[in-house]
C-alpha cells in the first residue's frame, strides 16, 4: 500500500469514529501484523492519546499514532543501545518536522486553535457538524502519509 492509500485509510478511519492515533495507526494494520500486534490491541494502545493526549490538547494524536508505528518498525528495546535510541529520536524529529511544516505545529490546542489548557475529559459526540469543524481528519492524512512515504 502506498503512502497515499495510507493517507485515505487513515481519513476514513477517523471519519468512521477511531480517533486520531487510532486512525494513524490502523491504516498501517498489516505493518502491524508483521510486528505480531493485531488492529484491536493497537486500537486499545492508541486510545489513551486522543485529543491531544486524554483531551489535554497536548501533542496532536495523530502525530503520536505516526510515531507509535514508528516506534514499532523502528524502535529499541535495549536501554543501553544508545546508538539505537539516538537514530530513532532522529527520525522521530524528522517525521514531525514534516508534520509541523505543513501544519505549523504538532500541538493539538493550536492545530485547532483553543485556549490554553485541556478540555474537559468527555469526548465530543461525532456528528456532521463535529466533522464539518474538526480539521482532524486532514491531519491524521497528513501523518500517514508522511510516515508512509518515509517506509517506502
Amino acid at each position: 500500500m502506498d503512502a497515499a492509500q495510507r493517507a485515505e485509510r487513515a481519513r476514513e478511519n477517523f471519519l468512521g469514529g477511531c480517533n486520531c492515533p487510532q486512525s494513524v495507526v490502523l491504516a498501517f494494520d498489516d505493518v502491524l501484523a508483521k510486528c505480531g500486534i493485531d488492529a484491536d490491541t493497537a486500537a486499545r494502545l492508541a486510545s489513551p492519546f486522543g485529543g491531544g493526549m486524554g483531551r489535554m490538547r497536548e501533542v496532536c494524536g495523530a502525530v503520536s499514532g505516526m510515531l507509535m508505528v514508528l516506534g514499532l518498525v523502528e524502535g529499541y528495546s535495549d536501554p543501553e543501545d544508545f546508538e539505537a535510541k539516538k537514530e530513532l529520536y532522529e527520525h522521530v524529529q524528522e517525521l514531525a518536522g514534516q508534520f509541523r511544516d505543513e501544519h505549523g505545529t504538532i500541538l493539538c490546542r493550536e492545530l485547532l486553535e483553543l485556549g490554553k489548557g485541556p478540555d474537559a475529559p468527555v469526548p465530543e459526540k461525532r456528528s456532521e457538524a463535529y466533522y464539518h469543524e474538526r480539521p482532524c481528519a486532514e491531519f491524521c492524512a497528513t501523518a500517514a502519509r508522511v510516515l508512509g512515504e518515509y517506509l517506502a
